[in-house]
Order: structure tokens, then C-alpha cells, then sequence
């Protein structure tokens, strides 16, 4: 009687064990996800600075570009 006594605990034992590994990673998936998030914003708000930052250039780079007659996005390779 001993035996399946102890195979019964043993085996309660194993899925309370898997039962809080299985509470850790969703914990962990919840906080990995919000980390995710919080990146993927911070990547969209870089990418929107820097649009605002190139559009000046963008039409400093074509009056100059029209002035010395190359056309906008080629490059002249000398005189």
C-alpha cells in the first residue's frame, strides 16, 4: 500500500510543480509582450522624428540640386 501511495503524492507533487511553471511563463510572455510593445512605439516615434528631420533637407537637397542642374537622387562624378 505504500507504493501507489507514494506514486499518487508523487504525481500530485509533478503537476503542482508544472502548474507553477506554467504560471511563471505566462507572467513572463505577459511582461516579454508589454517590452515588445513599449519597443515597438519608441520605434515608431524615432522613425516619425526622423521623417520630420529629412523633410528640410529633402528640399534643401532639391533647390541645390536645381541650381547646379544635376537632377534630385543622381550624383555628378566631376567637372
Amino acid at each position: 500500500m505504500f507504493w501507489p501511495m507514494f506514486f499518487v503524492t508523487l504525481g500530485f507533487c509533478s503537476i503542482a510543480v508544472l502548474g507553477v511553471l506554467a504560471v511563471r511563463v505566462g507572467l513572463e510572455v505577459r511582461r516579454f509582450t508589454r517590452a515588445v510593445g513599449d519597443s515597438s512605439e519608441r520605434i515608431t516615434r524615432a522613425a516619425e522624428d526622423l521623417e520630420r528631420a529629412a523633410a528640410p533637407l529633402a528640399g534643401t537637397a532639391s533647390r541645390t540640386a536645381q541650381g547646379t542642374g544635376v537632377r534630385p537622387g543622381t550624383f555628378s562624378t566631376g567637372p
